[in-house]
């Protein structure tokens, strides 16, 4: 049976409490879980067309609180570079993957309430699978999100908390309100449950390849949700003998907020006061990414440089063109979601994914 435990001290705790964080140095969770067995891809032929069909690999099954999510296209977008297209999600964006694992988890915990924080996409995500799950709902959002976003968390039925000031301060008043009883926090960071989910976007991928990854994946970096799950997908793929090599893993931010890639090319393990004060997040179009001090900068930086990747940042006139010139090859994708193919799609010299995240819609052509 899975356990939570924490990377940094060993700390185990079972999943079936509501404890959030490791109650010794309030860090985030890793899963302590192992596949039941190897994924054959000849085997996957006739299961349910969602990420659900890899049940081996998934820490929970016979899910209640589905709406289809996963099984996106894999479009090429030039002779090398092909796009995910999460976007196409339920709930338009990649968040789904993580969000149905969190809330299915909590119908099974039946707490008082479930409480999330996000610049948008998350929230909208938990919301609607809480919805799902018939679950009581508050979603914590910085004042400067997207106005469709809010709508989007609204329509889904759930409470939401609009905080002064950024990202960080969001997650401060979330994770306040975590701490009471009966309240289960869905955080795609700080539970383990929705990186379980994200792997199956490289899962899906491996399939649809014919049993192969390319040679890198793309990923826009903020928080870090969906990069440790692509690491923890090649890893398992790796043990189970399904892959001979991991792809590099090829992390993106936004050049004003770009605190990993800028610990990574120093060389540094982590980030200065790793855990300590909230520092703010200058402005950027892709503020889905705009996190300055993300709890699991550690092992981000760590999954990257074990891959063989690096880090690459993009400009907000750089994220302006790529919107554009996505949308005249016809998808039109959020600011945030156009990150990686504002930074890696000139290449030509390996086969690469980059994934798009998050529909247009959410948040409008770029000025």
């Amino acid at each position: 049976m899975a356990t939570y435990l924490c990377p940094q001290d060993g700390t185990r705790a079972d999943t079936t409490s509501l404890t959030w964080c490791c109650p010794v140095c309030r860090g985030p969770w890793d899963l302590d879980f192992e596949p039941d067995a190897p994924l054959c891809v000849n085997a996957l032929a006739g299961r349910v067309n969602s990420l659900w069909r890899y049940e081996e690999v998934l820490p929970l099954s016979s899910p209640a609180t589905s709406l289809g999510e996963g099984r996106t296209p894999l479009v090429p977008l030039t002779g090398t570079v092909s796009a995910k297209l999460d976007f196409l999600m339920p709930t338009l964006s990649f968040k789904d993957r993580g969000a149905v694992m969190l809330a299915e988890l909590a119908r099974r915990l039946s707490p008082d309430r479930v409480v999330t924080d996000s610049s948008g996409n998350a929230g909208t995500a938990v919301a609607a699978y809480c919805a799902r799950a018939g679950l009581p709902c508050t979603v914590y959002v910085p004042d400067g999100t997207s106005s469709k976003k809010t709508e989007q968390i609204r329509a889904h039925g759930a409470h939401l908390e609009i905080v002064p000031g950024d990202r960080e301060a969001t997650a401060l008043a979330a994770r306040a309100a975590a701490d009471s009883p009966g309240t289960f926090y869905a955080s795609h960071v700080f539970n383990p449950y929705f990186l379980h989910g994200t792997k199956t976007y490289v899962y899906e991928m491996w399939e649809d390849l014919g049993g192969k990854l390319p040679d890198a994946i793309a990923v826009p970096v903020g928080n870090g949700t969906l990069l440790l799950g692509a690491a923890l997908a090649t890893a398992e793929l790796l043990a189970q003998g399904l892959i001979d090599v991991r792809p590099a893993l090829i992390a993106v931010q936004a050049e004003a907020v770009s605190p990993l890639a800028t610990a990574f090319h120093r060389g540094a393990d982590g980030l200065p006061g790793h855990l300590g004060r909230a520092a703010s997040a200058a402005p950027t179009l892709a503020e889905g990414i705009a996190i300055p001090r993300p709890p699991r900068a550690r092992q981000i930086l760590a999954a990257v440089r074990e891959s063989g990747g690096t880090f690459l940042t993009v400009t907000d006139d750089q994220i302006r063109t790529a919107q554009r010139d996505l949308a005249a090859r016809g998808f039109y994708v959020e600011t945030t979601g156009v990150a990686c193919w504002a930074a890696v799609g000139d290449w030509t010299d390996r086969s690469l994914v980059v994934p798009l995240c998050g529909a247009g819609l959410k948040t409008g052509l770029a000025p």
